[in-house]
């Protein structure tokens, strides 16, 4: 039987000139978090599997990569359900790890922890366009800072990031879990049914206002109920200052410290940004995870058709390792939609050096080696960089090959004579 040339389902080889690409945009990641005093860590791709299946990852628990128990510990006769099988996972994002890190080191790192990851994470989803079962993911946290610092510093590193990879007219939507909350509990709805309400409330920008009624009212909510909440969005899409509206709205249903600190996210990041992104309060924005505490956001891209990224608050998730709560938040580019936008712009790395091709001819003497070695260690002392290759029996193609690699120079080495 052949083996398979394919990778597996959901999974795919990166050719070289995307490599290229993710080398370069993965650099300015690094370099802008740095600024902004982000530091690098890396953690495990595999995680314990309790820690994987802790109710705080939403549908993503579903579609764990689990790993089977090894040797003596793994026995099928004695099985009697997946506990006795599985003790490990692939993790299918980068908190849930981070969280389990910080937990095990916070003794050993500053306060607040400013954190920087990049890593593959692995979900048994359905592959589509942008989106694979292995793929990518770019994290900034700060752990430790309970003000609205906190969100600030993440939108603005994150927005300085994507405008340094040449992204514009994005938008950076924003939004609050307790101003959700406040929303549901002044229209009456019960607080145990919440979590259905923002499922169907997170389907509007698909099947609209009419639509979100229609399912409320299928899942059985009073009429009445439904038409007081979904007033509210209505409304809020008719004033000249939506936040204010809600915000007094729900005087009485929303703490002052969240109102106040809400406004001062929105007032601080708008002073301080640049002019290609706007920041745009969402009421309709949920995001699926179950840890998120506090303030949503989420980075939506015309040229995607849908969202690139996202975070918010979680200060409860620590507490569930170490017993004691601490603030904690987070925002994650979406790096393999950047990557898939860059390569449909025909994106070009900026600044490459000079890149030239050492091409020899079969059969060349020991002396010619010696001498195409030295001049390839000489160009590359200076900043070329050169590829030193046997010349193909057809140099026209081989040229071509190398020019969409980004080639720009050739020289030929012959038996006979040397040739520029």
């Amino acid at each position: 039987m052949a083996l398979s040339k394919k990778p597996v389902t959901g999974m795919k080889d990166i050719l070289p000139e995307e490599m290229e690409i993710r080398d370069y945009v993965i650099s300015v990641i690094k370099d802008t978090y740095g600024k902004f005093g982000f530091t690098s860590i890396e953690t495990p791709c595999v995680e314990n599997i309790a820690n994987l299946n802790c109710k705080a990852g939403g549908e993503n628990e579903k579609l764990i990569f689990k790993i089977l128990k090894r040797g003596e510990k793994l026995n099928l006769e004695t099985a009697k359900g997946e506990e006795d099988l599985v003790d490990g996972g692939l993790r299918y994002d980068l908190t849930v790890p981070l969280v389990r890190y910080y937990s095990a080191h916070a003794n050993e790192l500053p306060s607040p922890f400013k954190s920087l990851q990049m890593g593959n994470v692995w979900r048994a989803d359905r592959p589509q366009r942008g989106r694979y079962r292995q793929f990518m993911q770019c994290d900034i946290d700060i752990l430790g800072e309970a003000t609205n610092l906190a969100e600030i510093e993440l939108i603005l590193a994150t927005t300085t990031t994507l405008g340094k990879l040449g992204f514009k007219d994005f938008q950076i939507r924003i939004n609050d879990r307790q101003i959700l909350k406040a929303m549901a509990r002044y229209s009456g709805f019960e607080e145990e049914s919440y979590d259905e309400v923002f499922i169907i409330l997170d389907k509007m920008d698909k099947i609209g206002i009419e639509g979100v009624k229609e399912e409320l009212l299928k899942a059985g909510f009073a009429k009445s109920t439904v038409d007081t909440y979904l007033d509210m969005f209505t409304e809020m899409e008719n004033a000249s200052d939506s936040v204010a509206y809600i915000l007094e709205k729900l005087d009485d249903s929303l703490d002052a410290s969240v109102k106040d600190g809400f406004r001062e996210i929105i007032d601080s990041v708008n002073a301080a940004k640049g002019d290609y992104f706007d920041l745009v309060f969402d009421p309709t924005l949920v995001r699926g995870m179950s840890y998120y505490t506090g303030t949503i956001f989420e980075i939506s891209m015309p040229q995607f058709g849908g969202s690139c990224g996202g975070g918010g608050r979680y200060d409860k998730m620590v507490g569930r390792f170490t017993g004691n709560d601490v603030p904690a938040c987070g925002f994650s580019i979406g790096f393999e939609r950047i990557i898939l936008l860059l390569m449909e712009s025909n994106f070009k790395v900026p600044g490459s050096a000079d890149k030239v091709a050492y091409l020899m001819e079969k059969g060349v003497s020991a002396e010619v080696i010696t001498d195409v070695m030295k001049q390839a260690a000489e160009a590359r002392e200076k900043g070329q960089k050169v590829l030193v290759a046997r010349m193909n029996k057809n140099k026209k193609f081989q040229k071509e090959q190398l020019q969409a690699q980004g080639y720009t120079e050739f020289k030929e080495f012959y038996r006979e004579a040397l040739k520029h």
